[in-house]
């Protein structure tokens, strides 16, 4: 690879985004899920739910502090390294990057405060009311940003004069056509990612014989919610690869490796795709099932990537690999959430260490699927930055390679550490796990026995909650 300025920029861009997408898969999930378990709170009055609560909103506060430190450096990339790209596309980008700004990020730093240390200052429904309002600004978030993300993908509702995009009808930037598709995508994958972090974290306790009740009812929620959101991911998936081979054919044709246009196109499960011979190398595939996928039908045509020019093609190794990894990791899941589900229907949820030990593997398996489908669309839209409209090597700032090898350098460096110190803190908060002897809070009507306060809070519960495992056994 000829590491010129315009790869370096690239390879920058690409690498804090890639750290950043972590923080907001994270946040978008986990404010969903808190706003369940403190409404189940309210509801039933059982401190397990508090505990749960209280434990995953500090994870929260972490991750969002991340999201807004390396968030704040991508805006300032589009002036050092993509001068021309904010030049050209600032008319239309930049107030979808302010919505963003107004309508996410502001609603969610009003609110979180009130989330983590307002328990003791405001009613419960106050409380509650606060946490959906940071619920709503991570959801907010990834609206605004996948608008334009999305518009990037499939421009329109802009018209190109005197080389700058001039907006004609917002509704139509912002709902461009691979919008809901991408925008469904991605926060189905967010919510599947926490679903298995909550419940790989809680059978890690389970395994470790820990915080047993706590531990049981996150590992219950987490996979049960997974057993319905990984088909709807899937479906979404599907919907949204019939989207893409409308709108940027030459992506689905890096997505597959498929060199020449053909009806009834095999899938290719393994290929090494070998771009200056124009063919793959130890191709293992199976016949038709590639048009079927694409087209929902055997005899389908699928675009091939000699239909366009070698400069107008995808890097193919990277899309088709990424894409697999995706996919593969999807259906991985997919068997896991099924595999809980029949383990819950045998009445051995929390019976099958087997199923404890595949939850706590898929903990970061969800981070690495969202990597790796961003890279598939970004890497797939490669060599445009606005879709056939313009083009990476048009768009970057005017600066010596050597100027953007050493920022790069220093921002791996920097990264490196802050990532570091995320996961170290993570993991001192999961192995330290819910403070159970935390009082709980009384505006919230629940019964506080005295024994809260005492020796052994492990085992105190309200009267409508369930006697812990523990207790149970004796």
């Amino acid at each position: 690879m000829d590491l010129d300025a315009t790869t370096l920029a690239r390879i920058q861009f690409g690498f804090t985004i890639g750290f950043h997408i972590l923080f907001p898969t994270l946040t978008i999930g986990l404010g969903v899920f808190l706003v369940g378990v403190e409404a189940l709170w309210l509801k039933t009055k059982n401190p397990v739910y508090f505990r749960l609560y209280r434990l995953w909103s500090k994870i929260f506060a972490l991750g969002f502090g991340m999201g807004v430190v390396s968030g704040i450096v991508l805006s300032y990339q589009f002036g050092t390294n993509f001068s021309r790209f904010s030049e050209i596309t600032g008319p239309v980008l930049g107030p979808l990057l302010a919505y963003e700004v107004l309508t996410a990020f502001f609603v969610e730093a009003g609110f979180i405060g009130v989330m983590l240390f307002g328990w003791k200052k405001v009613g419960p429904k106050l409380h509650f009311l606060a946490t959906c309002f940071v619920a709503l600004g991570t959801l907010n978030s990834a609206f605004w940003i996948l608008a334009a993300n999305s518009w990037m993908q499939t421009p329109q509702g802009a018209a190109l004069i005197g080389g700058r995009f001039v907006p004609e009808d917002w509704w139509a930037i912002v709902f461009n056509p691979s919008f809901p598709y991408r925008l469904a995508h991605m926060v189905l994958a967010s919510f599947l990612t926490v679903s298995f972090v909550v419940a790989g974290t809680s059978a890690w306790y389970l395994l470790k014989r820990r915080h047993d009740e706590i531990a049981r009812r996150g590992f219950s929620l987490g996979l049960g919610a997974a057993a319905i959101l990984a088909p709807l991911q899937i479906f979404a998936g599907d919907l949204h690869g019939l989207q893409v081979r409308e709108t940027q054919p030459m992506k689905v044709a890096a997505m597959e490796a498929l060199w020449t246009t053909t009806r009834g196109a095999p899938f290719v499960l393994f290929a090494i795709p070998d771009a200056k011979a124009e063919r793959n190398r130890f191709e293992i595939a199976i016949p038709y099932a590639g048009s079927l996928i694409l087209t929902h039908s055997f005899s389908g045509e699928v675009k091939g990537l000699k239909d366009v020019k070698p400069e107008d093609r995808p890097p193919v190794l990277w899309v088709f690999t990424t894409f697999r990894v995706m996919v593969g990791i999807g259906f991985f899941m997919l068997a896991v959430a099924m595999f809980g589900l029949w383990q819950r229907w045998r009445k051995r949820l929390y019976a099958s260490r087997l199923l404890m030990r595949l939850a706590v593997a898929c903990v970061p398996l969800g981070f690495v699927a969202v990597i790796a489908g961003w890279m598939t669309a970004e890497i797939g839209r490669q060599p445009w930055t606005v879709y056939g409209l313009l083009r990476t090597a048009d768009s970057v700032s005017p600066v010596p390679a050597a100027s953007v090898a050493v920022s790069l350098a220093l921002f791996v460096v920097v990264y490196v550490f802050l990532g570091g110190a995320f996961l170290y803190f993570v993991d001192r908060l999961i192995k330290k796990g819910p403070d159970e002897a935390e009082a709980l809070p009384h505006a919230a009507g629940a019964r506080v026995p005295e024994a809260m306060h005492g020796a052994r809070p492990a085992l105190v519960v309200d009267a409508a909650s369930p006697a812990p495992a523990a207790e149970k056994e004796r």
